[in-house]
């Protein structure tokens, strides 16, 4: 149903993505969110409004989601975005509704069992002759360099000459998620990198672009310990194996770091300030 009247839970909702200045990738959840409450409302035969957002609807909603197969933190995702709907439609003051606000209508989260790379690991993914193959190179440079920075890739996407300060010794970056600035010790292989590349780093890609062609990198570097990995799906922990070059990605660089720094004995204060966690 195309609705634009904003006084509808839907038709507000509708109107959010449409005006959106967030970034692409938010407005792909937003969107995600939005088809599963339509079908969810089909599923329940009835148009949902801003008073309906209450525990009861909470509880329908989230059985609905684990009866088809959706994962925990998947479900968490969609109630996460829920109650920024609401909130932006307090602001408004489009609703008064503020029953999503009680400790019960909480995301649900489950720690997935994420891997990190100890610094062997990151060290076959750099030696790896990848000259033939430009693309997956420059994948490999900017990872490894996320490997020892802990930097996001929205801040390395950034990076320019400008940032090396103390004669290329240090990196100084405007985080772009805290607005704060972080001063991280270059490690020698990140200077190699940025030599390679006259001073500048590669240029950044897409993340699910590289996140594909990570996984051909691990591969290639024979990345293939055996992996258990547990996950709720459809309300049943379920387990699987996969070979650890299945489940690198772009945030195992920044996990890989702060891991690694935290077995170097490294202050976790330190770390959590190069990281801004």
């Amino acid at each position: 149903q195309s609705v634009t009247n904003l006084t509808t839970f839907f038709g507000f909702i509708d109107d959010l993505i449409k005006n959106s200045t967030k970034k692409a990738g938010t407005i792909v959840h937003y969107k995600q969110t939005f088809r599963v409450l339509n079908e969810f409302s089909s599923h329940i035969k009835k148009d949902i409004s801003f008073e309906d957002i209450n525990l009861d609807f909470y509880e329908n909603f989230v059985n609905y989601l684990r009866d088809r197969g959706y994962a925990e933190n998947t479900i968490g995702g969609y109630i996460k975005l829920i109650k920024v709907f609401m909130n932006e439609a307090i602001d408004r003051k489009i609703t008064d509704n503020i029953e999503f606000k009680s400790r019960r209508f909480k995301r649900i989260t489950e720690v997935s069992d994420k891997i990190y790379l100890n610094l062997d690991e990151v060290q076959k993914i750099y030696t790896q002759d990848l000259s033939k193959n430009m693309k997956l190179e420059k994948v490999r440079d900017l990872f490894v360099i996320g490997c020892f920075t802990g930097l996001r890739f929205s801040d390395l996407r950034q990076i320019t000459a400008n940032n090396f300060i103390n004669n290329g010794t240090q990196l100084k970056v405007k985080t772009e998620k805290t607005g704060e600035y972080v001063v991280i010790p270059l490690h020698k292989t990140v200077k190699e990198i940025v030599q390679k590349y006259n001073n500048e780093i590669p240029s950044v890609i897409s993340n699910q672009k590289m996140n594909d062609y990570l996984k051909d990198i691990a591969k290639i570097a024979g990345l293939n310990d055996k992996i258990s990995v547990s996950i709720t799906k459809g309300g049943e922990k379920q387990t699987e194996v996969f070979e650890k070059w299945q489940l690198v990605t772009v945030h195992t660089a920044r996990r890989s770091f702060a891991t690694n720094m935290y077995l170097l004995d490294i202050p976790t204060i330190s770390i959590m300030k190069i990281t801004g966690h």
